[in-house]
């Protein structure tokens, strides 16, 4: 036990120290100031806004900059779908798959990696070429993500502008987060990964004969290209169906222990950058305090979880320490209680263990944080954004407490900005929770559910939970590729990347027009300890009031089943 808490305690350390310089190189990136990467980037970015018609120096309010957020991920999703269905005909398919079809699953798989969510309903090397993976799936591993980043740094430039009529370019925001932070992170990660002995090539699949005998298809393929974004973007899709518990997409511990440090990085460093762009680094260090701390009560609760067990397999007559059903040995308990509780914080469908075969209250935890929202480091920009919205409805609390008008970084929050935050935070539950509720009520919805009971139910929950939370990690045990959940799943993820991100960028053109007063006797710190434990007890709390009904009926009672021998 005491190796797993010194694998955790070095894993905040790696993700600190890393997120430090990042997020101080990030300010340089988003205030035009100069960096390393000029020589090379800059004639690549001028030749494309060339191209593109894009004049960089012009600004845009915040209804234009949604608008062109909005026509760029259309056009991504409608080019993914074609991509796939047109992917017999196109090159790079050694294993001559067909287009994708029927037509649901493609729509589906379109809206998840547009919306950076990755959920898969299919398996990655049966279903889709190398082509696909690459023009399709890779990119759209990038932009999207992209597309977080430049939503929050929209929000942060509302937030620390003066009377400001403008929050940036989309386009510029969007070309420098991909060019100048994804594209040169994943370079590095991904010539780790092929070190390590993650596959990068573009050869056949090979037939080989077994040691029985039998003979055995093995997929290849551009694999650690893929792995490096889909990590560091949050994004999760996995090139093999195994995602990252496959030895050729997660060989060796230290690829594991690499890939969620990437899933990490990039949230924990661009609550640093808001910190410098406030020019109060205290601002991010209380957001990143609280997020740090919600991730320690999580993966508490996860690995004690799993480190008991189940009491029924203990009882029987087997090899082996009980606790490892569905983990990989290469990875033990703590490996894989890491990896889970880390890719539901941060909004990263990658899996290394199969979250189905966990015990009730081991699966319970990952499914809480989807559930939150993408408030414990979340995905790339949506962590930052999403949190914020947390931080709005904190200090509308005190300011009713305290009798006084609530500020934040000495800017009134007013009527506006508390129902955009609200709106914020209900589009996505009240979407996991009517679509959940609708599944677990109708004969298409339960017709996939392959094990009865509360786990049925949670299930249905952690589909819901996943898509709108867009984390795209997958339970297990739901058959999620019919027409009813593909296109509801779809609805949900849509819903849970737009409506959170408009009433975001409503946030930060208001926010950019507002003035800036000087604190007074009566303004509440929103850097210390007190407002670490406030905000995190408002997240906690509005996740309890929420989903405490359901989640009961889910892992709770199957925890309190299983205690008594009863399983599903």
């Amino acid at each position: 036990m005491m190796t797993d808490i010194v694998l955790f305690g070095l894993f905040l350390v790696v993700v600190l120290l890393l997120a430090w310089p990042l997020g101080k190189y990030m300010v340089k990136v988003f205030t035009m100031e100069k960096t390393f990467l000029d020589p090379v980037v800059q004639p690549l970015e001028r030749l494309l806004y060339r191209l593109a018609g894009i004049n960089p120096e012009q600004e845009m309010n915040w209804r234009q900059y949604a608008g062109a957020l909005l026509m760029f991920n259309v056009l991504g999703a409608i080019l993914v779908y074609l991509i796939q269905v047109l992917q017999g005909a196109l090159f790079w398919n050694p294993a001559e798959l067909n287009g994708v079809s029927p037509w649901h699953l493609a729509f589906n798989t379109a809206v998840s990696f547009m919306t950076n969510t990755n959920w898969q309903s299919y398996g990655g090397e049966s279903t889709v070429s190398y082509f696909t993976q690459m023009t399709a799936l890779t990119v759209q591993n990038f932009v999207s993500a992209a597309v977080g980043l430049a939503v929050a740094m929209a929000l942060i430039r509302g937030l620390t502008r003066k009377t400001a009529l403008t929050i940036g370019n989309f386009w510029v925001d969007l070309v420098r987060g991909t060019f100048r932070v994804l594209l040169p992170l994943s370079i590095v990660f991904t010539l780790i990964f092929i070190q390590q002995g993650v596959i990068q090539n573009l050869s056949p699949y090979l037939t080989l004969q077994t040691l029985e005998g039998a003979e055995q298809t093995l997929a290849m393929g551009p694999v650690a290209s893929q792995e490096a974004p889909k990590l560091l973007g949050t994004n999760g899709g996995g090139f093999f169906n195994a995602n990252s518990a496959h030895p050729l997409e997660n060989p060796t511990p230290l690829t594991n222990f690499l890939q969620v440090v990437g899933i990490f990085l990039i949230p924990a460093a661009l609550v640093l950058t808001f910190g410098r762009l406030a020019h109060d680094r205290r601002q991010g260090y209380a957001v990143l305090a609280t997020m740090v701390l919600l991730f320690g009560l999580m993966l508490a609760g996860a690995y004690l979880s799993e480190l008991n067990g189940n009491p029924i397999l203990a009882g029987l007559d087997v090899d082996g320490p009980t606790a490892m059903e569905g983990k990989e040995v290469r990875f033990g308990i703590a490996g894989s209680a890491l990896f889970a509780t880390v890719t539901t914080a941060a909004s990263c469908g990658a899996v290394n263990a199969m979250h189905d075969s966990f015990t009730p209250l081991g699966g319970f935890f990952p499914l809480l944080q989807m559930k939150l929202g993408e408030v414990i480091f979340g995905g790339v920009g949506a962590g930052f954004y999403g949190i914020m919205l947390f931080i709005i409805l904190s200090v509308f609390i005190v300011g009713l407490m305290v009798g006084r008008t609530p500020e934040y970084l000495g800017k009134k929050i007013e009527a506006r900005e508390t129902k955009m935050a609200t709106l914020g935070i209900l589009f996505p539950s009240v979407t996991m929770l009517t679509s959940s509720a609708i599944a677990a009520v109708t004969e298409p919805g339960t017709s996939s559910i392959l094990n009865p009971g509360p786990h049925g139910l949670s299930e249905i929950m952690y589909a819901f939970a996943s898509a709108v939370g867009n984390n795209g990690s997958a339970f297990g045990g739901l058959s999620a590729n019919t027409p009813f959940y593909n296109v509801m799943l779809a609805m949900g993820m849509l819903i849970g990347r737009f409506g959170v991100i408009l009433p975001i960028l409503a946030i930060a053109g208001g926010m950019a027009e507002k003035k800036v007063s000087p604190p007074g006797p009566g303004t509440f710190p929103t850097t210390g300890w007190l407002f670490v434990l406030l905000l995190a007890g408002i997240i906690l709390i509005v996740g309890a009031l929420t989903f405490l009904p359901i989640l009961t009926l889910g892992p709770i009672v199957e925890h309190l089943l299983m205690l008594q021998g009863t399983t599903f």
